[in-house]
């Protein structure tokens, strides 16, 4: 059998359809998109990120087709040292590996078309180093660095009775219940989140948020005093962003993003995107209604006002919990100064080859990398 891997089209939408029937249908839980054109940042001219959807398909001898599987590509323009590069992040590779072990090998091919594609690729996420997918990049070469998961709970005695991922053994299900009924789950958590501010010695936060419709020339103007300050970001100016963050949302892969204007003493110190979701039987979050702050912007040095003041926004609309990703050092300490619990080794940055030759010296560049919940393939997990 021949397999190509091709551009989506839309002449190709019954292939994908038939591609997912036949995985859910092996017990896989994942697919790919029906749709050529991607509803979250299509490719226009003069954009600095877009998407790009890809197929494996098989022909037969007979000119029959098949997808066999297939991957998304997000190209950005990233400053690495102020110098700009196209960097792409990678969704997938799905293949019927998944279900079928004849094609176990489609996994290596797809990685290897990407890279020939966008040789400066990175993907961040992942479960752990012992998935498949992660065993495979090391074997390949790639850099893989471990990040942290931030959390801050707003109302403890809903984290202890509607959190799915704590409640699964049923012991433990039973002493939350008790923490919280009793009110000791409501002490003990706010005790341990105020612990982290005091240890910051930063006890009171002025900047305040006023939700925009859109980032405009002040979101350049910070970009352009701010951008400096950073080793490796993906470019942050109003455009861009208007673009990941589109006033016209129309998917559903996460809700409709709030943007946030962030001041401090009458002077714009930075911004921040958040999201907000009613959950219900999620397999994490039970039924918790849950915030994620998916992007933001600052000199570093203003790190835990921009948070804190995404923080306040979500706790004020009444979320049960406040959830983030970051890479950064400076602002993994911000939100610890305001507040957030940080647990270690959560998402894996894996980067090829040739970004690692762009990233090096790479323990310097780690110390000034930015990763947000925005960038890989979006806030995903809300």
């Amino acid at each position: 059998m021949a397999i190509q891997i091709v551009p989506h089209t839309e002449e190709r939408k019954p292939l994908v359809e038939a591609f997912n029937a036949k995985m859910h249908g092996g017990g896989s839980q994942y697919g790919f998109y029906v749709e050529p054109t991607p509803r979250w940042i299509p490719k226009r001219e003069g954009q600095k990120v877009w998407r790009e959807l890809y197929l494996a398909v098989r022909s037969g001898k007979d000119g029959d087709q098949e997808v066999v599987g297939g991957y998304a590509l997000k190209p950005q323009v990233w400053l690495v040292d102020g110098q700009e590069h196209l960097v792409a992040d990678w969704q997938g590779p799905f293949s019927l590996g998944a279900i079928d072990n004849k094609y176990a090998a489609m996994g290596l091919r797809m990685v290897r078309d990407m890279l020939k594609k966008q040789p400066l690729i990175y993907s961040w996420g992942h479960g752990g180093e012992d998935e498949p997918i992660v065993r495979m990049l090391r074997k390949m070469g790639w850099l893989l660095h471990e990040t942290p998961f931030l959390f801050r709970i707003c109302k403890p005695k809903n984290f202890l009775t509607k959190n799915a991922y704590l409640r699964e053994d049923g012991k433990k299900a039973l002493a939350q219940d008790f923490l919280a009924y009793s009110g000791l789950g409501f002490l003990g958590l706010h005790t341990m989140h105020a612990a982290l501010r005091v240890r910051s010695l930063k006890l009171r936060f002025e900047a305040q948020s006023e939700v925009v419709p859109q980032l405009g020339p002040w979101a350049d103007e910070l970009w352009e005093k701010a951008k400096d300050a950073y080793r490796a970001i993906a470019v942050r100016d109003a455009d861009t962003m208007n673009a990941l963050a589109s006033p016209q949302h129309d998917h559903d892969e996460w809700p409709e993003p709030v943007r946030l204007r962030v001041r401090k003493d009458g002077r714009d110190i930075g911004w921040a995107i958040v999201l907000e979701r009613q959950q219900k039987g999620n397999a994490r979050f039970g039924d918790m209604r849950m915030g994620m702050i998916a992007d933001y912007f600052a000199h570093p040095d203003d790190a835990a006002e921009v948070i804190h003041a995404a923080f306040a926004h979500l706790r004020d609309l009444g979320v049960d919990m406040v959830m983030a990703n970051q890479s950064h050092p400076k602002w993994i300490a911000g939100f610890e100064d305001a507040g957030f619990l940080k647990v270690d080794k959560r998402r894996i940055f894996c980067a090829s080859p040739e970004l690692e030759k762009v990233l090096k010296p790479w323990t310097e560049t780690r110390e000034g990398l930015f990763l947000s919940n925005m960038d890989g393939h979006g806030p995903m997990g809300i």
